[in-house]
């Protein structure tokens, strides 16, 4: 619980992912706090977490954590899915400031969201393979069904920026057929590459089906939690206050980053900084 009294509402809000995948969450606090400074890093030097040991992802995670305290952050979201689902319930707790990940925001959106009772959960293979949106949502309603499902051509169709093509379409039907033989009608998007693909994904599925985006989600959260403990830079948009600064570290190869960023948020980048993260 962060302790509002030693933080400063005009510190920025840190976001930290693997890649480039939490960029989407990024987007949502843009629009929602578009006053707010945000610094993001993106991990890509040691992208993806999904294949390591938990011991190694926590261990990266720490150091994620790190590098944004160092800038004085007042909040930090854990955009990254294998993050959230193996390191962060042990890290919380270390910490004066808040922390949250995706995980718990899209489990809770579906479990509001769901009328059948049948929730499924696409994601990378780690993601899915980790439980953890299936158990979070348990946790909240033991009698919803929950169907996991990887989807792991998903994440390079969205860097490449294949996000209208006929091939998205094929793979998404195939992938996707499986959801339709269980007749779920809301499905958790797991991943923070999937809402670039999210007409492709509602197409397939259909009107009956409910997408729930766990960026979305997670900067709605970011959102209560820093008006609930006063930390709020502004509280709305006629406040006169200038957009928020935006700054965005990697820890290799900026020039990558920055290009597949673009599709990501949809405008160029001023500037991306590498950082050695090993040192944190």
């Amino acid at each position: 619980m962060t302790n509002s009294s030693l933080i400063s509402p005009t510190a920025p809000i840190g976001i930290f992912d693997s890649g480039v995948g939490g960029l989407t969450v990024a987007r949502e606090l843009f629009k929602l706090l578009p006053h707010e400074d945000i610094v993001y890093f993106g991990d890509v030097g040691r992208y993806p977490y999904g294949g390591r040991s938990k011991e190694i992802i926590t261990q990266f995670t720490r150091q994620d954590i790190a590098f944004l305290l160092e800038n004085d952050v007042k909040f930090i979201i854990c955009a990254c899915n294998s993050a959230s689902s193996v390191a962060l319930e042990e890290l919380q707790d270390d910490y004066e400031l808040s922390i949250v990940g995706v995980i718990e925001p899209g489990a809770r959106a579906a479990v509001e969201r769901t009328s059948n009772g049948r929730v499924g959960i696409i994601g990378t293979h780690a993601t899915i393979g980790s439980n953890a949106y299936a158990g979070c949502i348990h946790r909240i309603d033991p009698k919803i069904k929950v169907f996991s499902l990887a989807c792991p051509l998903f994440v390079p169709l969205a860097e490449e920026g294949y996000i209208d093509q006929e091939a998205t379409y094929l793979i998404a039907r195939d992938y996707l057929q499986t959801m339709h033989d269980v007749e779920i009608d809301a499905l958790v998007l797991g991943c923070t590459h999937y809402p670039l693909l999210k007409n492709v994904i509602a197409e397939v599925m259909g009107e009956k089906v409910t997408l729930i985006d766990s960026g979305e989600e997670t900067a709605r959260v970011a959102l209560q939690s820093l008006t609930d403990a006063g930390l709020l830079r502004t509280t709305g948009p006629d406040s006169g206050m200038p957009k928020g600064v935006r700054k965005y570290f990697v820890s290799d190869v900026p020039e990558k980053f920055s290009k597949v960023a673009t599709r990501f948020l949809g405008e160029l980048l001023d500037k991306v900084t590498r950082v050695d993260i090993s040192g944190y």
